[in-house]
């Protein structure tokens, strides 16, 4: 059964994450699904705009990727050819404007989904979590400049650090949201928003995200550093606190990390 519900009307695409038995885990059957449809639309010259969001009501936006699915322990979880990657560079660089309409929580890679989009829409019941450190997981260079792009060094720390989550009204004021709106009126409001963007130039509307997309991107790192980084990363996922992590989600309990 599919997890994802796909939709095209009056130029505006949409992708709804629908497999609330995981919370819309970011399974790799979800995963591919929507990768499959973002292709789908990007042939498509009458979608001028792309609406990511889930059901109406859901509690829980997505639950990001899905744990039982996380690599064993000295293997990369957050490779570049890792689907989740593949889905943030599609949805970066699709050729024309994504909106995340956001109705309930974010977690984890399921929120730098939501940060590659080109705007982001939420309601009262939006909040956003970063949780790596909960599962002993270590971020990747990508991820974690989505995070500095939308809400500068200060914030993206503290979300790493804390694993706690962003309220919608603090989301608002520090980037992660452009508008914050009733549940009532969020599905309303976004897609009015996405019909205005459809009324106007697609070809500049492409030209201007490319352009967007390549000055956020534009930060020079020496090789030596991407090398230090990367090091520093098999540190964490070749580690007993990884294991722990994962372990303790699985087992529904706090886990006891060692530092190790």
């Amino acid at each position: 059964m599919s997890q994802i519900l796909t939709a095209v009307d009056n130029q505006v695409a949409t992708i709804a994450l629908n497999h609330p038995e995981t919370r819309n885990s970011l399974s790799c059957q979800m995963l591919e699904e929507m990768l499959q449809a973002i292709e789908q639309f990007s042939h498509d010259e009458n979608v001028r705009v792309l609406v990511i969001r889930a059901p109406r009501g859901t509690k829980v936006w997505s639950s990001g990727f899905n744990i039982h699915e996380l690599p064993v322990s000295g293997r990369d979880p957050l490779s570049y050819n890792d689907p989740l990657e593949c889905l943030l560079r599609a949805v970066a660089r699709f050729h024309s404007p994504v909106i995340a309409m956001i109705e309930g929580s974010v977690w984890g890679g399921a929120c730098d989904l939501s940060f590659v989009c080109d705007i982001a829409i939420g309601c009262p019941t939006s909040s956003f979590a970063i949780t790596p450190a909960k599962l002993g997981v270590p971020y990747n260079i990508s991820g974690i400049m989505h995070f500095f792009n939308i809400v500068g060094p200060r914030i993206a720390r503290e979300m790493f650090y804390t694993a706690e989550p962003i309220s919608a009204e603090r989301a608002l004021q520090v980037g992660i949201l452009n508008h914050l709106v009733s549940v009532e009126e969020l599905e309303a409001f976004t897609y009015a928003m996405a019909g205005r963007i459809a009324d106007n130039s697609p070809l500049a509307n492409r030209v201007m995200k490319e352009q967007l997309r390549l000055l956020a991107d534009a930060y020079p790192l020496r090789p030596e550093t991407f090398e230090y980084v990367q090091g520093l990363r098999r540190m964490a996922y070749d580690s007993k606190d990884y294991e722990e992590g994962k372990r303790a989600f699985l087992e529904r309990r706090k886990p006891v990390f060692s530092g190790k």
